[in-house]
Parts: C-alpha cells; structure tokens; sequence
C-alpha cells in the first residue's frame, strides 16, 4: 500500500498547529500497520486502543492552549525489548511471552512527555540476539524492500517498520551493531549514540557495558530531534552520564567544509562485497566534493573487535539472563510434585529460550569459568582497552571515522542461519563502536544491482553527536537515496 512521505517534524508541526489532528494521523498509521504487517511480520503487539487514548489526549492538550510538545502527536514504534507500562514487553521470547511490566523504560516516558504517540512493540531477535531478525520466537522480519531478504537484527521489526512508512520513527537497541546494520539493510537512518548518552532503564538487559538505546528514522533531522528528547542522565541507570544534552538539531547545515573524514582503509580492504565497497568509495568522494578533507586512519587491531566482542557479550548474556529462572516471573513450566527446583530452572530455560540465546548463555558461562576466564575474557577485556586506544590515535587525525555499515547487502532470509560465524562476521564493522563506546551513525548510501540498500557507517567521538550527525545531516543533503521508499504496492 502507498503511504505519504511524512517526517517526524512534518506531523509534529501539522499536529502542533491543528492542520491534523493527532487522532488522525495515529488512525492512518494503524491502517497501514494493519495492511502491511501481514506481509512484514514488523510488530509483535499494536497497542491500537492505549494509542488513539494517548493520540486524543495530544489533541485536548493543544486545543486547551498547552505548549505542544517536540514530538506532538508523532506515532512511534518500540522495540519489543524496552518496556512499557501495561503494554506486553517479550523481547520476542518464549520465556516472556505473557510479560507486562508494571513501569516505564525511561525513554519511553520522556518520549510521551514530548507528545509521541507509542503504537506498538516492534519484532527483533530474541533478547537482540542475532543479526538477521530471524531468531524471533514470532518469526522472522521480512524486508520491506524484498520480502526474501533479511531486514537486520536485532532491530529489524524497528527498520522495517520505518522503512514501509509504518511509522516516521522506531527506537532500537545496539549492542554490536543492532541499530545500525538493519538500518542499512532497510534504508534508513541509526543512530547508536555515546555509551551513557540515553538511560538503559528499562531496556530488557543483554550485555550491560555494551547495550544503548537510540532512534531509527528516514532522515538525520528526525533522528537528531528525537535523540535530543530521549538523551539525558537519570538517576535509575547509574551508567548514565553526566554529560549536557545539546540540541542535536542545531548545526546540522552547517556542511563538512573543513572536517576531516577518516578512512581505516587497511581495515576495510578485503571481504567486501563488491557493491557496497563501491558504494562506499562513492560516498568518500561526495564528502570529498563537499569539502570535507579525507584522511588516512589505522586501527590495526579492528579485525579481533569481533572475537572479543562474542567473548564480552556472551560472558555478559550468561549473567544477566540467569534472572529468567521460572521463580518470580515469565515462563514457567508444568511440574510434577517431586519435581525439583533444578528442574524448574532446566526445564524454565530449554522451553523458553531459543537456540542462539542458549549458544551465547553457555559460551558465556563458559569464558566466565575457572580456569578460562584469564584466557578468554580477561584478554577479550584487553583487546577492548586496546581498540579504545587505537580509536583515540584515529580521532587525532580525524573528526569523524567512514565504513561502511555492513560488509554485504542485506542477505537471503535461511542463507546463514546454519552458519552462526557466518552471521558473526557481518557484524565486523559495527561491533568496535560498542567496544570503545561511541556513537555512530547510519546513513543510506546506495542500492545494488537489485534494488538492496547500501549503508555508510560513521563514527565520531565520545559525546560528540553533534559532530556525526552534522557529517551524516551534510551527505544525506548530496544525495538522494534516503527519498527512497520501497515498493510496498
């Protein structure tokens, strides 16, 4: 079905003047939820009466003469690992299929106090474990732009959701690349900000020192107003920063002209696919005309960020999923009465979770054990401090670091579920961002042959959003790939 190209700040301003009424647009985006998730499989739960309540009370605020908030009545999708009050919250598992949280994520409230409008809980890997969307106890997310093909994981239900023109915006979750690569697989725009830039509270945890929220949009203005709202310290995540929260709108016409753009080309040499290194290439020289100065940059340790960081996430994964236990809530199993408590646990896990999240629990018990912790964690944690190191020696040179966002266009859904370090690898050139705790961004940047989405990843500084989104805002203006929409019929 054909949708109108609406951006968030569109509806916000149509919304905030009264050109539509915030029931309005929530009732034609349900409509096109309803027509088009059949075929997507993008929402696990649409919350469609709690969203025309939410979207009502938008409109009496404003005709009462209140200030209409940033985002007034901008209909927005959710992550089905961050939770909402009274809305079921399954991070698409088994073992949570009957959760309802009694309490808020921290940015789901600071997006209804801003006037949004939450629709739904999109689909995504179980406990965003995964990089295809296929590990999903509710199945896979298809891609809008061929329905054989992988939208990305873990957030693939939130890029594929945008993508379609379901909704203007969707938050995701990126632990090593879980915003970004569905964003480059569906076209549009994740960003991964800073680590302690957005409060992790109520964010369904997988691997704590690696895990930010942030939004997934079509465009880089919408993203940057829409981080600026979820943005913030709190003080229920003691991992939040201290750190001011600008407007990350401001600045973002100011162009590249005399920002250096650093290319690890050592890095990026070899196991590209041959499209998107073109694509990439491209996107240097549109940079390049611009004005901005490209830069050589070396992070020669960058190919071992992968092993550790399946070493680091998984070991994280095995600690923070013990909570699931049968105990206190979620799944719990049948027993007969001389059952004991070890088998509520066993028999718990192996009817709840799914084959990958069992992979990375025992991996990561593993690496945690004695007599393996020194050798694998330990120097997995080494080789983290060493890309921190290597990324600082870049920013010397650069401003902001290009890549591209994944190594292949988006694959054929089944095409690498057999081959789990297959589906590793097309995380190599994201999972660093997570590591040393930077943000980066991706933003379209082609299509193949077949019509498949290319992405560019950029990385900036810590904290320094401002910087990335201005870079990303300035070769989105050069182009025109983000107008692009699939053809949904």
């Amino acid at each position: 079905m054909s949708a109108p190209a609406e951006s968030v700040r569109a509806i916000r301003d149509d919304v905030a003047t009264g050109r539509r009424s915030a029931v309005d647009v929530c009732t034609a985006a349900l409509a096109r939820i309803d027509a088009a998730n059949p075929r997507l499989n993008a929402f696990n739960t649409v919350a469609a009466e709690g969203a025309l309540s939410a979207a009502a009370a938008v409109d009496r605020h404003r005709a009462a003469g209140e200030p209409p908030g940033p985002l007034a009545g901008v209909p927005i999708a959710i992550k089905d690992n961050l939770c909402v009050r009274g809305m079921r919250t399954t991070a698409s598992s088994k073992i949570l299929d009957a959760f309802v949280p009694p309490y808020d994520a921290t940015v789901v409230r600071h997006l209804e106090r801003a006037g949004a409008v939450i629709l739904g809980k999109t689909n995504c890997d179980e406990f965003a474990m995964g990089s295809s969307n296929e590990n999903s106890a509710y199945g896979p997310v298809r891609n809008p732009w061929a329905p054989d093909r992988t939208p990305g994981g873990s957030s693939g239900g939130s890029a594929a959701a945008v993508a379609a023109r379901l909704v203007p915006c969707a938050l995701g979750s990126d632990t090593g690349g879980s915003i970004r690569q569905p964003a480059a697989f569906c076209g549009i725009v994740g960003v991964k900000p800073t680590y302690g830039r957005v409060s992790r509270y109520g964010l369904l945890a997988f691997a704590s020192s690696l895990d930010q929220i942030g939004p997934m949009t079509r465009n880089v203005a919408d993203a940057a107003l829409v981080l600026s709202v979820i943005a913030g310290q709190d003080v229920a995540d003691a991992t939040s920063a201290p750190e001011p929260v600008p407007d990350f709108s401001e600045g973002l016409d100011l162009g590249v002209r005399g920002l250096r753009i650093g290319v690890p080309r050592a890095f990026i040499g070899s196991g590209v696919d041959d499209q998107v290194l073109g694509a990439f290439e491209a996107a240097v020289d549109r940079f390049r005309e611009a004005g901005a100065t490209i830069v050589d940059v070396a992070l020669p340790n960058a190919a071992a960020a992968i092993p550790a960081y399946y070493l680091v996430c998984t070991a994280e994964a095995s600690s923070n999923l013990a909570r699931y236990d049968g105990v206190r809530y979620g799944h719990r199993p049948v027993l007969a009465p001389d059952d004991t408590l070890q088998t509520l646990y066993d028999r718990t896990r192996d009817e709840g979770f799914g084959p990958e999240v069992k992979r990375r629990i025992m991996l990561g018990t593993y690496v945690l054990s004695a007599g393996y912790y020194d050798a694998y964690y330990l120097k997995a944690q080494q080789v983290r401090t060493l890309l921190k190191r290597e990324y600082e020696q870049a920013f010397e040179r650069a401003d902001v670091i290009a890549m591209p966002t994944s190594p292949t266009p988006p694959f054929r859904l089944g095409e690498k579920a057999a081959d789990p370090l297959q589906m590793y690898l097309t995380d190599v050139f994201t999972v660093s961002a997570n590591l040393a705790g930077l943000p980066a961004v991706s933003v379209p940047c082609g299509f193949t042959a077949d019509t498949l989405p290319i992405g560019l990843q950029l990385t900036g500084r810590h904290f320094d959003e401002a910087t990335l989104l201005r870079a990303a805002a300035a070769y989105e203006a050069a182009t025109d790939w983000a107008t692009r929409a699939p053809p949904l019929g």
